[in-house]
């Protein structure tokens, strides 16, 4: 049987590692990219020694430094191509091998949390989008809420983004955190209820 691929997206500060971990409650396997990045990013991770040769004072005491890297590459288009260079080839990899465990402990569907699918025209890998989205006030407060975020560095990440409003529109499901958790949680519920039925 084929597995079913579930992208999940959205914008920064919408919620998206919070519906991710919904899904997992409910047995479904989640890919975060993030997370994972962060582990090719600790020492004798796979990006460390290549990160290190394209920007040598992003790498500190043998791990790729998140901080010091944004500040090299956030608004610097040829610096954030370079590094997607990189990243993205040892990503595919190490997704390859998520989805292959999955698929041989017989589960019918998956999510891959990428917080770019739209961005990158990835969309057409997925079987169905889920977009996780929240009001723009809420969204902001969440994120300038963070260490190490400011208002600058927000503006230019959601430049880089798909308007929210967008996203919406070209998604097959949209979840909404602008809610309770728990409330949040029960339509996550409704979600893989559906999409199970699908499957039958």
């Amino acid at each position: 049987m084929t597995i079913k691929h579930l992208g999940l997206t959205g914008s920064i500060g919408m919620g998206k590692s919070t519906v991710g971990k919904m899904f997992e409650k409910l047995g479904i396997p989640v890919y975060n990219v993030d997370a994972r990045v962060h582990v090719l990013y600790e020492p004798g991770g796979l990006a460390v020694k290549p990160v290190r040769d394209a920007f040598p004072e992003a790498v500190i005491d043998g791990r790729v430094d998140r901080p010091v890297l944004s500040k090299l590459v956030v608004g610097n288009d040829e610096a954030i191509k370079k590094l997607e260079s990189i990243v993205h080839p040892l990503v595919g990899l190490d997704r390859q091998d998520f989805i292959s465990k999955a698929e041989q402990d017989g589960k019918s569907m998956i999510v891959l949390d990428i917080p770019l699918i739209f961005e990158t025209g990835g969309e057409k890998n997925f079987d169905t989008i889920i977009v996780v989205s929240a009001p723009a006030d809420l969204q902001r407060e969440r994120v300038l809420a963070r260490e190490d975020m400011t208002a600058e560095k927000f503006e230019a990440i959601l430049a880089r983004q798909v308007p929210d409003t967008e996203k919406r529109q070209r998604a097959d499901h949209v979840i909404d955190t602008g809610c309770t958790e728990e409330e949040t949680f029960d339509q996550v519920k409704a979600l893989v209820e559906k999409l199970k039925r699908e499957l039958n």
